[in-house]
């Protein structure tokens, strides 16, 4: 009888060109994948915090309204009496908790406008953004508590909405 030889085989110690070639591909279906997805959440995210934004100051101001018989603060007083207590009464001069002063504040800080020109304020202005918006972070308008993003029209968001639209 013949001896049975075995053939030992060895397991390749490495990767194979056509392997690695293999996995530079997919990572770069992956890459040309996400690298846009990814480039616009940055867009996406300051559109979001000027909504969120304007939410906050309009829902404040909306509270203020209710609490001092649906007027709203004179553009004067503006920050100070989001920052600040007041009194029930419209003309009410903000300051610190009192008998009297007894509503507020309605927000701990104001926030600044995260996009355009005026990107990092958190000042008013009672001129309404156009083509040339002011130097100031929100337009407020005492007399209808309208408020918005004090951004010149050409500055637009992800879809191709004015950020003083909103």
């Amino acid at each position: 009888m013949q001896a049975v030889r075995k053939i030992e085989r060895r397991s390749p110690l490495g990767f194979s060109l056509i392997e690695l070639v293999i996995v530079v591909v997919i990572i770069g279906i992956i890459g040309a994948i996400a690298v846009p997805r990814m480039s616009r959440g940055a867009k996406g995210a300051s559109d979001s915090a000027v909504t969120a934004n304007l939410t906050v100051l309009r829902n404040s101001l909306d509270l203020y309204s209710t609490e001092h018989g649906g007027s709203y603060p004179t553009f004067a007083n503006m920050p100070n009496a989001l920052l600040q207590y007041t009194d029930s009464t419209s003309a009410a001069t903000p300051g610190a908790k009192s008998v009297s002063n007894i509503y507020g504040p309605y927000v701990r800080a104001i926030p600044k406008l995260p996009v355009g020109a005026n990107k990092g304020l958190a000042t008013f202005t009672s001129t309404a953004p156009t083509a040339t918006a002011t130097s100031a972070g929100w337009y407020y308008d005492d007399t209808t508590g309208t408020i918005k993003a004090n951004a010149k029209d050409s500055e637009i968001d992800a879809s191709s909405v004015k950020y003083n639209a909103y």
